[in-house]
């Protein structure tokens, strides 16, 4: 049994850590699957959150913005969303800052309980066709889009590692010193 156990810590290690991917036709690359870089300008979106309100990308200019792709069967995005909670939503709500956490693949009905059970207080909508995903990126998740007030991509993470989020968020707070 010992000689398995560190084979099985790694196997875990890396299910927890490493972007997760679905579907033959997707890049193999994380670096590679996005359709958009920093430096672009964000792909424009509207789609409709739990609660009902719309969500429109262009009525964010003037706020620094995270889209957040994800999924509830997804062990690294289950790992980073608690952090998106408390670090970054939880610090950031009230300031010049939107969020919004897409369930790809997923509808708002399947998203209502997720987001219930785990307490998330963060906008969150479904992306059922990927209709939104597909504008960013064509695979990997979890995978954080970060853009500045007037539109463009600043940040863009695939996966989730403390390391990676440590540098979003210092790339999120020094955006939002530049509105004050």
């Amino acid at each position: 049994m010992k000689k398995f156990l560190p084979p099985l810590l790694i196997v875990a290690w890396l299910a927890t850590a490493a972007p997760v991917s679905v579907g033959a036709a997707e890049s193999s690359d994380p670096a590679r699957s996005g359709r958009v870089k920093v430096g672009d300008q964000a792909p424009l979106f509207e789609i409709t959150t739990l609660d009902g309100r719309k969500f429109s990308l262009q009525e964010q200019q003037g706020k620094v913005v995270l889209v957040n792709f994800f999924a509830t069967w997804c062990g690294p995005c289950l790992a980073e969303m608690p952090h998106l909670e408390k670090e970054v939503w939880q610090k950031h709500k009230d300031k010049k800052f939107s969020m919004i956490a897409l369930g790809r693949e997923h509808t708002n009905d399947e998203l209502k309980p997720f987001r219930q059970k785990n307490k998330f207080t963060f906008p969150m909508a479904g992306d059922a066709k990927r209709e939104v995903f597909s504008r960013y990126a064509e695979a990997y998740i979890p995978r954080s889009v970060l853009i500045d007030a007037k539109g463009r991509i600043i940040a863009h993470v695939v996966g989730f590692n403390q390391e990676e989020f440590k540098a979003l968020l210092t790339t999120l707070d020094a955006e939002l010193a530049k509105l004050k």
